[in-house]
């Protein structure tokens, strides 16, 4: 690989973080420049220093050399780079160095800079260098940075082996006394960032990679334990008031058992209002949890774009939960194009009832927030958020994916409360009283109640009549010993939309549509719905996520009671190129913009629905 196309890699890289964005403004204030194909960087500081910029630690070093001029106000002819330093064998240089004086004699700051995604124990090892240079010169403080993780030190006046009570939250702003806290709300210079995506998803990883301990928790467990504390976080951020500083970040001189009694106390509270999302208290050591605090008490999720959250998010998802719970993730461009053919209004009521993680749902709020924005300017805000609120609702057997349904929600700025964990294809209203049917675990989630349903049920599962009762009260199950889960969900969701105008989108393996041994399933289908469109997917869609069943996307509209249809036409597509590839790799071909494309002038031309 050439330099050029090494380098226009890092920066298409770096143009998904906010790295660039502030190296970029240091660029046009003069404090550092680039050659023609940005290969090499140029500070313009005490001297002119040049280095390559292929290195990722360079581009940290770049990103807080700015901050350290721009928003600390240190002069950058008090700022010296790759420092000698005198007495440390092997011979050692201090990445960044900023001085008392004019004659750059007084060290103040010492500055470890490390690529973004170093792990703990690396962390921990560059917090020892830069100890050693900064007592070395005798500097004031010392900072190591690696992305969004930072920790400050204070050294004057503390042993040269603390590590832990001389912690500042952070360095003073142009040699000015130190703060107790650093992230204020509303703060024009201390409130927290508003990131990209590729700093979301590295801030999410680092805190997995911390509570993972390398394999001592389950990567399940994991994760409950990243979701506790982003709960936490966003509670914190919705419930300061302006003007006061957060609780969700470390303070100075705080030891890690003080940071995290304060976070348990957010997370207890919290979890007294919603018992639903997390039963269990926070399962962490306190050293753990200040780290993870530490990875992401810079960030502002509440702030930050809801389609970065949505996508982060995700992607931190199934990077762990494919292959133990694959199943429960359809991938995000068939979701979009189904979401899209369906087109969901605000007013509409939408129903998953094999949710997983949540992503149907929240795709529709994505599309329903841009449609309300458009539409509406100043009163979008409230509008999305009341549909994210009242009209979208889920249903998840597995309990632990359940709750990661309501997390990604809570991430997208909530509609959690719909969602609830139980087997969508029990009775929806039991006779027993003494057994709850579903209506009994949400009274909105009905028969004929929802205006637009969006599902992957899952595959090749058999209930068994010996083991469910409700068997007998399916049209698709009656007289028969077991049926397949997919056989039953069609007939499930048929019954909770609307009759006339609701609609379906559902993920159907091919065989339903194909078998003749399975006719008497499609005869089920066309005499309860018009079939507005099928879309056939490609062998390999959901491979990725542990599934090779050939599946086709099916679009439904369910007919009124006593509603005839004559002869129609059906819209029918076949999507050989979805955006990814078997090993889920995103590739640029895609059909699926065509095919909607055509569907629309389908609709428009042929078609009144």
């Amino acid at each position: 690989m050439s330099a050029q196309t090494e380098n226009k890699k890092q920066t298409e890289l770096l143009d998904r973080t906010l790295f660039l964005d502030v190296i970029e403004k240091g660029k046009q204030e003069g404090l550092l420049s680039f050659n023609e194909d940005r290969s090499k960087i140029i500070y313009h500081c005490k001297r002119d220093y040049t280095t390559s910029f292929k290195n990722p630690e360079e581009t940290i070093r770049a990103y807080y050399y700015t901050e350290l001029v721009l928003d600390y106000q240190y002069p950058k002819k008090r700022i010296d780079l790759e420092v000698l330093i005198p007495k440390r064998l092997p011979e050692d240089r201090a990445d960044i160095v900023v001085y008392e004086d004019d004659d750059c004699l007084k060290p103040y700051i010492t500055v470890e800079a490390k690529r973004e995604g170093i792990t703990d124990a690396e962390f921990n090892q560059a917090i020892e260098q830069v100890f050693g240079n900064a007592v070395s010169i005798a500097s004031v403080y010392a900072v190591v940075i690696a992305g969004f993780t930072k920790r400050s030190f204070k050294l004057k006046g503390f042993p040269p082996l603390e590590r832990k009570k001389n912690i500042i939250a952070v360095i003073p702003k142009k040699y000015e006394k130190e703060q107790k806290y650093t992230y204020i709300k509303g703060d024009a210079f201390n409130d927290l960032k508003i990131v990209k995506q590729e700093d979301l998803k590295n801030a999410l990883k680092k805190s997995h990679d911390t509570v993972w301990e390398g394999g001592k928790r389950d990567p399940t467990s994991a994760f409950d334990e990243v979701s506790k504390l982003i709960f936490c976080k966003l509670k914190d951020e919705k419930d300061t008031k302006k003007g006061e500083p957060y609780k969700f970040q470390i303070g100075s001189h705080e030891l890690a058992s003080e940071v995290s009694d304060r976070i348990r106390k957010i997370y207890e509270k919290a979890r007294e209002r919603d018992a639903e999302v997390f039963k269990e208290s926070i399962n962490l050591e306190d050293e753990i949890l200040f780290s993870v605090v530490n990875h992401i008490q810079e960030i502002s999720f509440s702030k930050t774009e809801l389609d970065i959250k949505g996508e982060a998010f995700e992607e931190f998802m199934q990077g762990f939960f494919k292959g133990q719970m694959g199943q429960f993730f359809t991938p995000r461009k068939v979701v979009d194009f189904c979401v899209n053919m369906m087109s969901p209004d605000k007013d509409a009521l939408i129903l998953d009832p094999a949710c997983g993680s949540g992503g149907f749902l929240l795709n529709c709020l994505e599309h329903v927030k841009k449609r309300v924005e458009q539409d509406y300017e100043e009163e979008a805000y409230n509008q999305w958020h009341e549909f994210a609120k009242n009209n979208l609702f889920g249903i998840e057997v597995n309990e632990k994916i359940a709750r990661v349904c309501k997390m990604n929600m809570i991430i997208h700025d909530d509609g959690h409360t719909n969602i609830i964990s139980t087997d969508a294809l029990k009775e929806i209203e039991n006779k027993d009283k003494n057994i709850k049917g579903i209506i009994d675990l949400n009274k909105k989630i009905d028969k004929n109640s929802f205006d637009l349903i969006l599902t992957n049920p899952p595959f090749g599962a058999t209930i068994k009549r010996s083991e469910k009762s409700y068997l007998n009260n399916y049209n698709l199950g009656k007289n028969k010993k077991n049926q397949k889960t997919e056989i039953l969900f069609i007939e499930r969701v048929i019954e909770f939309v609307k009759p006339v105008t609701g609609r379906i989108a559902i993920v159907l393996p091919d065989g339903i549509l194909t078998n003749s041994s399975l006719q008497y399933v499609r005869d089920f289908i066309m005499e309860k719905c018009q079939i507005l469109a099928i879309v056939s997917l490609p062998q390999t869609a959901f491979s990725y996520y542990g599934a090779g069943v050939k599946a086709s996307l099916v679009f439904l509209r369910k007919k009124g009671d006593y509603e005839m249809l004559e002869d129609y036409p059906i819209f029918m597509a076949i999507a050989e190129k979805i955006g990814y590839d078997a090993t889920g790799r995103e590739i640029p071909e895609n059909d699926f913009s065509e095919i909607l494309k055509a569907y629309k002038n389908f609709k428009e031309h042929k078609h009144p629905f």
